[in-house]
């Protein structure tokens, strides 16, 4: 029995998982093929037509295209694809390294407004590992951004630590802060279940704009000013916090590798975590692409535990 460093080694899906669902901006049908991908691939979305490739189009911080409501991911001929953060975050989150996710539309199905069922797929087709060493993005030092009142900092550590805070007038959210050493069961028990939430005085504007034309009780926690519409109301406690986090977790998988590091977010989105992850790639000096060591372990692998705190080797090309 192989006995190593835990999560030493790349990871891709186990098998190609099918899903289909409706955008909750375009309101259109959208079906979905995620396929297992080779070492170093990372994810790269396949954007269709007519059953026919368009576009491929790495998941990177490099090809972010738009950050209003969504993460928007491009190339340079204007193909475009939306709401990327939910299925990303559940990849990232559940140590899954390398993925081709063929879609039919430019927005990747809004589902239940949470990451759920795509854990639950993944759970399903389980995961491989892969014989080349895992690679992280190793934070050497803070990159802070301040954006009015919000701000984001992403800091040296040995792990994957989230503090996430938000600050609403509403006393339906008011302020909510919570800090997670992340691992695949705490991304699975903690976060992944928690749904995206807007505001119905906010709907008509929406609309007007072309966004959230698929939005619904179903895929939403709808707030009124002293409610909330849902009938089965929330599903944790600090649920709203909760998606801020899993928000996090899909827009820093766009790193192209796991971080270590702390990110701590204040009044945050998804534009102030892309703008911290590119404040930090565009300081050589703050960051370091390392591997996981080739070391024995006396335990078996056990994909389902989170990277432990070791030293890791400098990626040398």
């Amino acid at each position: 029995m192989s006995r190593r460093f835990i999560g030493s080694r790349q990871t891709t899906i186990g098998r190609e998982i099918e899903l289909a669902g409706t955008g909750v901006h375009s309101g259109a049908p959208v079906s979905m093929l995620l396929h297992p991908a080779e070492a170093d691939t990372g994810y790269r979305f396949l954007v269709s037509k007519r059953s026919r490739i368009i576009a491929e189009i790495p998941a990177h911080i490099s090809h972010v295209k738009n950050l209003t409501l969504c993460t928007v991911l491009g190339d340079d001929l204007g193909v475009t694809v939306g709401t990327v953060e939910h299925l990303l975050a559940a990849l990232r989150g559940l140590n899954i390294d390398n993925c081709y996710i063929e879609i039919d539309a430019r927005e990747v199905p809004i589902m239940d407004g949470s990451a759920a069922a795509f854990v639950a797929a993944l759970d399903d087709a389980g995961v491989r590992e892969l014989p080349q060493p895992r690679k992280f993005l190793k934070v050497l030092k803070p990159i802070r951004v301040d954006e009015g009142d919000c701000w984001g900092e992403l800091s040296p550590h040995s792990g994957f630590h989230l503090d996430v805070e938000i600050d609403f007038e509403t006393p339906l959210i008011g302020r909510q802060r919570l800090a997670l050493e992340m691992s695949s069961g705490a991304f699975r028990n903690e976060i992944s279940r928690a749904r995206t939430f807007g505001f119905m005085r906010d709907v008509e504007n929406l609309w007007k704009a072309g966004l959230a034309l698929g939005a619904s009780l179903d895929n939403t926690i709808a707030l009124a000013d002293d409610r909330v519409m849902n009938a089965d109301g929330l599903r944790y406690p600090q649920e709203f916090v909760r998606h801020k986090m899993l928000d996090a977790v899909g827009d820093l998988a766009l790193a192209g590798a796991p971080i270590l590091g702390t990110y701590r977010s204040v009044r945050g989105g998804h534009r102030l975590n892309a703008h911290v992850l590119q404040a930090l790639l565009a300081d050589a000096d703050a960051f370091a692409m390392v591997r996981a060591p080739w070391v024995r372990e006396a335990v078996p692998v056990d994909m389902s535990v989170g990277i432990g705190a070791v030293n890791y080797a400098a990626e040398r090309s």
